[in-house]
């Protein structure tokens, strides 16, 4: 099997040195080489014909947004972002992905040499990951990145505090900022509420939501820990937190700890969907989009067997097939479907009565 080719794209020569050397370790991976900015990585793009490309968010001579949407334009190909956890830092990280970056690692704020060595299987897999990816050309336009949500109606009273009869549940990793994003575009104010897991730094989260906000036309907030759990909202767990789903009477409310992570991951899908079968059983449609590894696979399992309609997204959509595949290798998920498709089945299965649990 050939080795996975790797360009590494920073301003820092430290950072540079340290990707070399932790990529480099790994039988699987050979680093091809480094530049210092864009226009040097575009020659060498040109010549090295790298299958990865690792990329710095912030980069000089030229802007890395730009840079990225060159590449999605011109030579489609998987690029992972390294990015620092700012505020700013999160924003553009966002932005990349929806430019059609595969997905982001982050770099420490301090003592940058022991904290990429500490995140070393992190960035190995990713880029193996990455070098599997579905890379599609960027067709749309950059402006839309930035683009609001019409203005929504507010919710009727009577739906404000009625007893929500039916949940939707999501997870994602990998990919799944974008798949998320348009999944909700197409929710409808009045949508049955929705539970959200994210694979994502506990720094980036806020950023998140906020954006998700700007392009639903419901209302995507960071849940708080009690908060009832309502038609036409989203929650997702904020930073670093798992987001449960707890009944109280005949009405769900958001929980919120900081219990060990799952699966290598805090927010885990697996923690939100276990609570969802537990406490909304049949009443709960559930998905699992594009993402690295597996988990959500056994959740959306216990999901299934509790009554629930489950789904997952279908392979030719995934930027990576990792969680998706590995829930529908278990026989979690009654359909696979393509992303675009996805919020209207969600809708379609959560107007349904509920289903008979199915092995």
């Amino acid at each position: 099997m050939d080795r996975i080719k790797v360009l590494v794209v920073d301003d820092s020569a430290v950072v540079r040195q340290i990707l070399t050397e932790l990529l480099g370790s790994d039988p699987q991976i050979e680093v091809v080489g480094a530049a210092a900015d864009p226009l040097l990585a575009r020659e060498k793009i040109k010549r090295l014909n790298p299958d990865v490309l690792t990329l710095d968010v912030e980069m000089p001579r030229m802007d890395g947004l730009a840079f990225l949407e060159n590449i999605m334009r011109l030579r489609p190909m998987p690029v992972l972002m390294v990015s620092s956890l700012t505020e700013r830092g999160a924003d553009i990280t966002l932005q990349a992905l929806a430019l059609g970056a595969v997905d982001f690692v982050t770099k420490p704020k301090l003592d940058v040499a022991r904290g990429l060595g500490d995140y070393a299987s992190e960035i190995i897999a990713k880029v193996k990951a990455a070098a599997r990816a579905r890379v599609q050309p960027l067709a749309r336009p950059a402006q839309r990145l930035e683009a609001t949500a019409a203005p929504r109606p507010p919710i009727a009273t009577a739906a404000r505090f009625r007893t929500t009869d039916r949940l939707i549940a999501i997870g994602a990793s990998a990919g799944g900022t974008e798949a998320i994003r348009v999944v909700l575009e197409q929710m409808p104010p009045d949508a049955p509420a929705i539970v959200l897991t994210q694979h994502i730094p506990g720094g980036f989260s806020r950023a998140f939501v906020e954006r998700l906000d700007r392009h639903s036309k419901m209302l995507v907030r960071e849940a708080s820990d009690g908060e009832a759990i309502l038609p036409g909202h989203a929650y997702l767990p904020p930073g670093d937190r798992h987001l449960r789903v707890i009944r109280d009477g005949a009405r769900w409310r958001c929980r919120i700890d900081d219990g060990a992570p799952v699966n290598r991951h805090r927010p885990a899908v697996d923690v939100l969907f276990r609570s969802v079968a537990q406490n909304a059983g049949a009443n709960a449609v559930a998905a699992i989009l594009t993402g690295m590894g597996d988990d959500g696979a056994r959740g959306l399992l216990e999901l299934r067997q509790a009554g629930a309609a489950t789904l997952v997204q279908d392979e030719a959509t995934s930027v990576v097939w990792g969680m998706p595949g590995a829930a529908y290798r278990l026989g979690a998920a009654q359909e696979v479907l393509p992303l675009a498709r996805i919020a209207g089945r969600l809708l379609e299965l959560a107007g349904a009565r509920p289903l008979a649990a199915t092995g």
